[in-house]
């Protein structure tokens, strides 16, 4: 995704390079160098995630809001603050949820393991829900269309599909898959007849 911009006091900085930079210098400055789990630093389409190694000293996933840091290796931390790569004990939880959220818009997640876990999610919130809605519209056309198989009414459609206002579900349901020949009346001279069903249209029922 686009690195969007950001002022920092009266600077602009990139998002993204923080953010790596942040979670690079976790897997080097708190790894337990004595396991052999090899670190992984991994970018996808969808998302980063980073496992590393590590001594716990907690358990779970990590609440930036009660998150007390714990030194793991002090002396390669006193060097990465020496040459400007890292900052105070902490600090670095702090901006992966800061810079994360302006980035993306999601938190990261980071759990405190035999393996410490990094995962932010790249996809906006908005996208996320958009896409189950739309999940949720064509399950529920698909559940339509085979109740339909046998003709029914809009009374019987809308309780099948746990609906009651009558409108919403003409003009918002109903109408669209008339109009996208997925549905057809079985009186269609006469669209509002006490007698009107509704079925699908298949090769065989085409009008």
């Amino acid at each position: 995704m686009n690195d969007p911009f950001y002022l920092e006091g009266d600077q602009r900085i990139s998002l993204r390079s923080h953010i790596l930079r942040e979670v690079i210098s976790n897997l080097l400055i708190h790894r337990e160098f004595t396991s052999p789990f090899p670190a992984k630093f991994v970018i996808e389409k969808e998302r980063f995630y980073s496992e590393n190694s590590n001594k716990p000293h907690n358990l779970g996933i990590i609440d930036p809001t009660r998150f007390s840091p714990c030194p793991k290796n002090p002396a390669i931390a006193r060097v990465f603050r020496e040459i400007g790569r890292a900052d105070e004990l902490g600090s670095g939880v702090r901006k992966l949820f800061k810079y994360s959220r302006a980035f993306c818009g999601n938190d990261p997640k980071l759990v405190e393991g035999e393996v410490f876990k990094f995962m932010l999610p790249l996809i906006a919130k908005a996208t996320e829900q958009a896409t189950e809605q739309a999940t949720e519209q064509t399950e529920r056309v698909e559940r339509i269309l085979d109740y339909c198989e046998t003709a029914k009414t809009t009374s019987e459609i809308m309780a099948y599909v746990g609906l009651t206002h009558r409108e919403h579900f003409r003009a918002d349901i109903l109408s669209p898959l008339i109009q996208q020949r997925l549905l057809q009346l079985t009186v269609p001279d006469k669209p509002k007849s006490p007698a009107q069903r509704y079925i699908p249209i298949t090769d065989e029922n085409a009008k």
